[in-house]
């Protein structure tokens, strides 16, 4: 099977329903949406194959959701809505509102150092100039030394400690804490580790109890050993024109939540970015402060700052901010944007690799961002 070119299936949507979208806009035409979005991603997503799932959503107000494609080629369960997607790092959102969470009770604060935390720190030195904010923003120059390519059969079953301690055990920083940008999971690894140390209980049950639920994320949960069984999509990728499952059991890594072990739905992320805006586990200051780009001194990055607290920040095409993260775990893709001037936030969860930037861009071009 062969990915679907997506600007020949950008060519395939009906014109005259773009006509009404560009020449009326958006917020006028919303019923025009939802034939445009159903054309798309049906042509991006063959019915008989892995697929994915949307949701777009704007001022409150659910504008589209859709499954599309397979959940279990075995049993040939459908997406839906509902279906549960592994989100890669998406997961790494919820990681950081459990350390703010824990801040705002004063239990802890993203100024503390690592040592704190973590006395098994070889180089204690190091320990004491890495702080849990950087931690946060990818900025702690700390390498992955797990060699996860040379040790799969142990990955395939480690958890946060285990793929967290060889960190600790560095002789060296990649570059000082705070100067530059280099993605981790293991620095998400250790923020669940805190969140545990913390609260007294796991840090799964604890995400669960003080951010799932409240937000009414009633069947999302968290990868805590094997990945849940009921409700849930499978992770595909093509091989040799055979779909060869690729997730838990498969993929190293998958075990160690704390970077990817959240499990959810587009109905159940449309309700998690509502509890966001509303403020219903943190505060909204603290919320707007975490989507904020976090600037450090001495700063020696090829680029300018673009992280906040775990949230990535950029631009839509037309200029407008974006707040977001994607996700990449095995066979699954994900992507999680939010544009706060326009208040719309939209959803893309595939469980095969797809070409999730392209979707996105579509996204923008027809919401006329």
């Amino acid at each position: 099977m062969s990915i679907i070119n997506i600007s020949t299936a950008m060519v395939l949507v009906p014109l005259t329903l773009l006509f009404a979208l560009t020449t009326t806009g958006f917020e006028a035409e919303n019923d025009s949406i939802s034939p445009v979005l159903d054309h798309y991603f049906s042509t991006v997503f063959d019915a008989n194959q892995p697929g994915g799932a949307v949701a777009l959503v704007q001022n409150d107000s659910l504008i589209y959701q859709a499954g599309f494609g397979l959940a279990d080629i075995e049993t040939r369960a459908q997406i839906t809505v509902n279906t549960l997607f592994n989100l890669g790092s998406i997961s790494k959102t919820f990681v950081a509102n459990g350390i703010l969470m824990l801040q705002e009770q004063g239990k802890l604060s993203v100024e503390d150092n690592l040592l704190k935390y973590f006395p098994e720190f070889k180089n204690q030195d190091f320990a004491r100039t890495i702080k849990i904010s950087h931690l946060l923003t990818h900025t702690s120059g700390l390498p992955d030394n797990r060699n996860v390519a040379q040790n799969p059969v142990f990955y395939l079953t480690a958890k946060d400690a285990e793929n967290w301690y060889p960190v600790t055990q560095t002789d060296e920083l990649v570059f000082p804490p705070g100067t530059k940008y280099q993605y981790s999971n293991p620095a998400f690894n250790a923020l669940a580790l805190i969140i545990e140390k913390v609260s007294g209980v796991k840090w799964q049950e604890f995400i669960i109890e003080n951010i799932m639920r409240p937000s009414g994320m009633s069947t999302s949960t968290i990868t805590d050993g094997p990945h849940p069984e009921s409700g849930v999509s499978h992770g595909y990728v093509e091989e040799k024109g055979q779909w060869q499952e690729l997730d838990y059991g498969e993929e190293p890594t998958f075990p160690a939540a704390g970077n990817g072990g959240v499990w959810s739905s587009v109905s159940e992320l449309i309700l998690y970015e509502k509890a966001l805006q509303n403020g219903t586990f943190l505060k909204p200051e603290t919320i707007e402060n975490s989507r904020t780009v976090k600037r450090f001194n001495n700063w020696q990055g090829d680029t300018a700052p673009f992280i906040g607290w775990s949230w990535f920040i950029g631009k839509s095409p037309s200029g407008l901010r974006t707040v977001g993260h994607t996700g990449s775990q095995g066979g699954f893709l994900c992507n999680y944007v939010t544009v706060p001037e326009k208040n719309i936030h939209f959803i893309i969860l595939c469980n095969t690799p797809r070409d999730v930037d392209g979707m996105t861009e579509r996204m923008f071009e027809i919401l006329q961002l």
